[in-house]
């Protein structure tokens, strides 16, 4: 398992500053966002000219993108919003491997029209399954046509808000380009914290060989804050045990944390790999 780190954690003015911050971090992988190199997450169009200097910048300073950030609200109730959205994200996975890469996260959605971490009670209706795989139908066609792979990762304010419900969604769609993003933080609310270990063996149950990588925070502290990994009550050896028992042995992506924490999360995670 490779350690690696969201690249948006260090904000700098230039994408050669940020590399230089992931870099000196003595990380070598990252999940990237175009936002780094001055565009928006998901721009309009994604020129030849931006892949090459993106590309070109991360060979310099001998990192590797393992995942590029498609994010957007897959079922935004905005009909109009959502295909534009769905076009810009199936242009930016055509754009993947000229930016040198070959994976996109995506997030699955919510009703929620303001915030696509929000949940909403909606989120659970035959309608946002429906309209989660018509988003999907058009993003797996883009990525089986580029030969790039798409992230879902189950978040409980979305539409795929457990294990149980990516398992069904891969089962239905029956792409093999459509993988899994695991966030062990994500898989638990407050009232399941208790049995952690049990959540987290169902998911590594249901999902361990569509895993493509491990995302790493901590749980959120009671007044709702995130926390960096090793600052919250996750059970992380458990959580990474877990996943090398399933055979995974991708990259493990640190995020929801500030500049000055991670040289702590760093080298908590690691010595946890090391093991």
């Amino acid at each position: 398992m490779r350690l690696g780190i969201f690249a948006r954690t260090f904000v700098r003015p230039t994408l050669d500053e940020v590399l230089q911050a992931i870099s000196k971090a003595g990380l070598q992988t990252v999940q990237f966002n175009l936002a780094c190199a001055g565009m928006k997450s998901l721009p309009e169009t994604v020129p030849e000219g931006t892949c090459s200097e993106v590309r070109s910048a991360f060979e310099a300073h001998g990192l590797k993108i393992v995942a590029i950030s498609g994010t957007f609200n897959a079922i935004h109730p905005d009909l109009k919003r959502r295909a534009e959205e769905t076009s810009r994200c199936s242009r930016l996975i055509r754009a993947c491997r000229h930016l040198g890469t070959s994976a996109v996260t995506l997030c699955t959605g919510t009703r929620d029209p303001d915030n696509m971490w929000r949940a909403h009670p909606d989120n659970a209706t035959p309608e946002a399954w429906k309209d989660l795989l018509t988003t999907l139908e058009v993003l797996t066609e883009a990525a089986e046509g580029a030969g790039v792979d798409l992230g879902i990762e189950p978040e409980t304010a979305n539409v795929i808000d457990s294990a149980r419900k990516a398992r069904a969604l891969l089962d239905e769609m029956k792409s093999p380009r459509l993988r899994i993003v695991l966030d062990g933080a994500n898989l638990l609310r407050r009232e399941t914290l208790a049995r952690q270990r049990e959540v987290l063996e169902e998911a590594f149950d249901l999902l361990g060989s569509s895993i493509s990588m491990l995302h790493a925070k901590d749980f959120p502290a009671a007044d709702g804050q995130t926390q960096a990994a090793g600052k919250g009550s996750l059970d992380f050896p458990f959580y990474l045990d877990l996943a090398h028992a399933s055979g995974f042995n991708g990259p493990v992506l640190l995020h929801n944390l500030t500049e000055e924490e991670v040289p702590g999360s760093v080298a908590y995670v690691r010595a946890l790999l090391d093991r």
